[in-house]
Order: structure tokens, then sequence, then C-alpha cells
């Protein structure tokens, strides 16, 4: 596996030009701390109805979900160290946290939103689903993560949307099934 980490994170290391790098950086930026994804849950609940409130609420959920299990459950289980500096032929290698790399919370939090939102409004998820890739992929760029780290926050964001969208239902039935009051 760690073949395969050095091999993909070096080519998206050299393969990546200058300027695409500097866009891939700049929407990283925007969605440090949720920003991005928090900015965009407002604006569709602010014009998008009925739809865009309810994709927004499952959107904040999800993303809520992946943030918890990325970054406050698995990170502390894991204690993986950044890939290696020389793997990484440019200086933005040098601006990189120190928390564990595994897994890529930057990932889990946008690939939860962006899937989210789908199913209820898929234009915005679709519009959504561009940042989050280019969140992916600048994570494994950067030197950020192993490819495997942000592969890894993909599955847990994934699944965080599964589980909000899919919560409210098997709560229901599982109640229905005991026969407990509502």
């Amino acid at each position: 596996m760690r073949d395969v980490d050095r091999r993909l994170s070096q080519q998206a290391a050299v393969g990546c030009p200058p300027a695409a790098g500097k866009v891939l950086s700049a929407v990283e930026e925007v969605a440090e701390g949720s920003k991005l994804w928090c900015g965009a849950a407002v604006v569709m609940a602010v014009f998008g109805g009925r739809p865009g409130r309810r994709a927004a609420a499952s959107d904040v959920a999800a993303l809520a979900v992946a943030q918890l299990v990325s970054s406050g459950l698995c990170k502390q289980l894991a204690d993986r160290s950044r890939p290696p500096r020389e793997w990484f032929p440019h200086d933005e290698v040098e601006d990189r946290p120190q928390s564990s790399s595994f897994p890529s919370g930057h990932t889990a939090a946008a690939v939860a939103f962006a899937a989210a939102v789908a199913p209820t409004w898929p234009l915005a998820g679709a519009l959504c689903a561009m940042p989050a890739v280019m969140v992916a992929v600048e994570r494994v760029q950067s030197g950020a993560r192993y490819p495997s780290d942000v592969a890894t926050g993909a599955l847990i964001g994934l699944a965080s949307a599964w589980l909000t969208r899919r919560a409210p239902h098997l709560l229901l039935r599982q109640r229905l099934r005991s026969g407990l009051p509502w």
C-alpha cells in the first residue's frame, strides 16, 4: 500500500501544473473549517425554497457526522505520520498540519456535504461535487495526505451522507417494531 500511496502522491505533485495547484489551494483554503460548505448551506436554505432548506439541513448533518467520525474518532485512534517531504518537489509541503494524516477530514466533510445534497437537489449536488473533488485532490497534491487517507475520508463522507439520510427512516421503523409510543 505504501508503494501505491508513494506513486500516486508523486504523480499528483509532479503532474499538477502550478496554476492548477494554486486553484486547488484556494478552494481548500475556502473549505477550511467548513466555511465553504456552511456558506453553500446558507445559500441553499435562503434561495432554494423547501428543497433548499431540506438539502441544507441534511448537508450540515452529514458534514457534522463526517467530521465527528474522521477527526473526533479515527484521528484519535490512528496516529499516521504525513507523507515524507522528499516525495514532493514543491514548497507547499512545508505548510501542512502536524496532526494524524489518517483519514482526511477535509475530504470526509466535502464528500459528505456533496453526497447529502445530491438526492434532495441533484443540480446543487453536482455543483458541490466539483469543489469536493478539488479538496480531495489538493490534499494529496500538496503533500498533506496519502491517497489512501483521502480515499478513506471519501468513504467516511459517503457513509455519513447515507446515514443521515437513512437515520430518520431507520429510527421510525425501529420505533414501529418496538411498539413504543410517539
